[in-house]
Order: C-alpha cells, then structure tokens, then sequence
C-alpha cells in the first residue's frame, strides 16, 4: 500500500521544483531542498524494487524512466537541429543519457532538467551493488559520497569526473533512501535522531550563510551547506515519516492533485522547463519587469497550466511505462467490483536485515543536495529541481 505521506511529500518538491525554476526565490531552496528529497524517495522505491525482483529491477526502473524523455526527445531534437545543433553520434545520448547529451542554445537551457535523468540512470545502474555493500556496512556505504564530496569541494581531488562529481553530489541521498526503506531511520530513537538533525542542520545553515554564492543564499550555489541542510531535512521529514496521512485523501482536490502529480512527475519535471524558458522573454513584450510581481506569479500559472496541458497529451506514456492502463487524468476511484478484481494490495517490505539494528543508532554522514541554476529568473536546480 502506498505510503501517501511519500506521495504528499513528492508531490510539493514537485511545486517547489516549478515555482523555484519561475521565480528564482532563493528561500524556496531553504525552506524545501527539494531535488535532495526526490532522491532520497527514488532511492527507498529502488531498494523495495531490488527487494521484490532482485537485479531485473533494474530493467524495470529504466523502462519506467526513459519513455518520458523519448518523446520530449521527438519534438526538441529535431527543433534543435533544424536551429544549428551539429548532428553527431552524441545526439544518441538523447535515447540512453549516461552523459549529458548535446543541445544547441537555446535548448541547453530549455532543456537543461535532463541533468536530472542522467544521475538517476547512473543511481539506477550503480543500485545492486550499492545496496548490497549497504545492508552488510552501513555507515561506510553512507559515508562514500560524503567524503567524495568533500574531497571535491575542500580542493583535494581536482578536476573530477562529471559523474563522479554527481555521485558525490547525490548519491548520499539515495542512500538515506536506502535506509529509510530497510528501517534504519525508524528504528533511530528521537533522541538520537533529532539532536543528529539538530547539529547537522545548524552546520550546514552556518556555512550556507557565512558562504554566501553568486545569488545570495541559493543552496544551489552552495554545495556543503546544501549537502549538510539537505541531511537534516531529510533525516526529519523522511526518517520521521508517518504511516500515512488519511487527511489528504479527505479533501478529494487535494487528494487527486497528489495522485495526478506523483502519477506524472517525470513528465512535469521533464517539460516545465521550457516553458519557464518560452515565457520569460514575454514579460517585457507587455510592460513588466522580470521581477514585477504580477508578472512573475503570471508566469507562475501560465506554466502551470501550460505544463497540465502537456501533461493530459503525452503523460499517459508514463502509464504505459509502468504497464498501467493509460489514464488521461490518474487517480479515478475504482468500483467496488474493480477493487475486487485488483485483490489485495500488499504493504512494501522494509527489508531491514537484523544485524543493522546497532548501526540505526549511529549517524548516517552528511550528504549532499545541489540544484542548477541559470539567470536569476530562469534557473534549472541543479538537484532535481
């Protein structure tokens, strides 16, 4: 059975993720990091993944993942040649992006989320073997991406690989993933937890603001104060987690919205961006600053809407990645006789092997959540924004 807090909590990184990338409000960064906890869910429904189908998971998640960019791929990589990219055998990156795959420039901003789909590919393949060292050395798993970050960003490994720099970057996340799904962070006691989260988050507060980056106090901008935050956040509000929250399902709008947007979040993180792109140069064709506020929250629904327009087109592929049937619109409440057919659902397995249960008590190690950005108004998060 779904865990609808999970989805509660996909579905406002999803917003924040959209509204971030429109305004460029450096205090969503703080109040949300929202790329570090989209990681960190992925991670959980991977290790339940592996838990059920063992390696052929794999397969299964990456047949989930890249259909959605295949057709993004079908409209913007015919537009971008026609508009001066070179055609080259990096233009196949846009199938299987294991690196960052070629665009031209307007569509290097435009679709510049893909960041995104690369370090999850690159998550998805590297998941076996993670979770294997993970359920037999916990904290000497956790603590890899740390210290590779550290050593990256303290100046001790120059000049690091793309990749290697994203699994510093966020592989830590995946991880916290990981350990939330085995029951790791459940089974730490308040007294534990919280003072780890305490200490971890006003550490990374005091270097976020004593390093101030090139647009204030962006996290974005500021890898180690993110990777410290982004920690915290996620040791509370996923360690924390409850059961579930039947509030939610109460308000039938709310609870549809939450359905609709986990349903089609690939989708929506995929195609939000170019919109936020196509809109901003509209601002000033009808007399408003970049940063007026009535255009800004202007643009703010437009993408919206302009984002659930495409949704309703193309995001049933979704459904067929996953081999649902295909809805227009996910989340109809099914009949009784429907629910009769479907038989009962079974709770995810929390996994947790017996010997971890001394290592819940002790710290997983800081880990990190950046996001990319552009300009002040158009910024692609660099975590999963």
């Amino acid at each position: 059975m779904r865990n609808r807090y999970l989805d509660l909590l996909r579905f406002l990184a999803i917003l924040r993720v959209v509204t971030y990338h429109v305004t460029g409000y450096a205090t969503l960064t703080l109040v949300f990091p929202a790329m570090a906890v989209m990681f960190a869910l992925a991670g959980s429904l991977m290790a339940a993944s592996l838990g059920r189908s063992g390696v052929p998971a794999v397969a299964r998640r990456l047949r989930r993942l890249l259909p959605s960019l295949w057709v993004l791929a079908a409209v913007f990589v015919p537009a971008m040649l026609l508009t001066g990219l070179p055609f080259s055998p990096r233009v196949l990156l846009w199938l299987f992006p294991i690196a960052d795959p070629p665009a031209n420039y307007w569509g290097g901003l435009a679709l510049s989320p893909i960041w995104y789909l690369r370090d999850y590919l690159w998550f998805v393949l590297a998941s076996p073997l993670a979770l294997w060292l993970f359920r037999r050395a916990p904290l000497p798993t956790l603590a890899v991406p740390y210290a590779l970050l550290a050593a990256i960003e303290f100046g001790i490994l120059l000049n690091p690989p793309a990749v290697l720099r994203e699994f510093g970057l966020y592989f830590g996340a995946w991880l916290l993933g990981f350990a939330h799904h085995d029951g790791l962070l459940r089974r730490m006691r308040n007294r534990v937890l919280l003072p780890i989260a305490a200490v971890v988050g006003a550490a990374g507060l005091a270097w976020i603001f004593t390093h101030p980056g090139a647009r204030g106090y962006d996290i974005n901008d500021i890898p180690l104060g993110n990777a410290l935050w982004a920690t915290a956040f996620i040791l509370v509000a996923i360690g924390r987690a409850p059961t579930g929250v039947a509030w939610v399902d109460r308000v039938p709008v709310l609870g549809r919205a939450v359905t609709v947007v986990n349903r089609r979040a690939l989708t929506i993180y995929l195609w939000h961006m170019p919109f936020v792109v196509a809109l901003t140069p509209l601002v000033s064709l009808v007399g408003w600053s970049p940063r007026d506020p009535v255009g800004l929250w202007l643009r703010v629904g437009l993408v919206f809407v302009l984002v659930g327009v495409v949704t309703l087109l193309v995001g049933w592929v979704e459904d067929v990645a996953a081999r649902r049937t295909p809805e227009l619109v996910p989340g109809k409440r099914r009949t009784a006789s429907e629910r009769a057919a479907a038989g009962p659902v079974s709770p995810a397995s929390a996994g947790a092997a017996g010997a971890l249960v001394g290592a819940a008590t002790r710290v997983p190690a800081p880990r990190r959540s950046a996001e990319r950005s552009a300009d002040h108004t158009v910024q692609p998060d660099r975590a999963a924004d």
